[in-house]
């Protein structure tokens, strides 16, 4: 299941991080460093969502 995990991360992930990101845009944060914050947010949402995912999956 960890191979399943870490695909579905590298998905769920990006996908969660590049929306918490336009999310932030929008929402008139500008600096980097919180979208950093923002991104690295998204990403580690992305780990429990990839998990549940899998487990599904199986």
């Amino acid at each position: 299941m960890t191979r399943l995990v870490l695909f579905l991360h590298s998905m769920i992930g990006t996908t969660l991080a590049g929306v918490t990101v336009v999310v932030a845009l929008v929402s008139g944060v500008s600096g980097l460093w919180p979208l950093v914050g923002a991104a690295a947010a998204g990403w580690v949402v992305g780990w429990p969502i990839a998990r549940i995912v899998a487990r599904r999956i199986q």
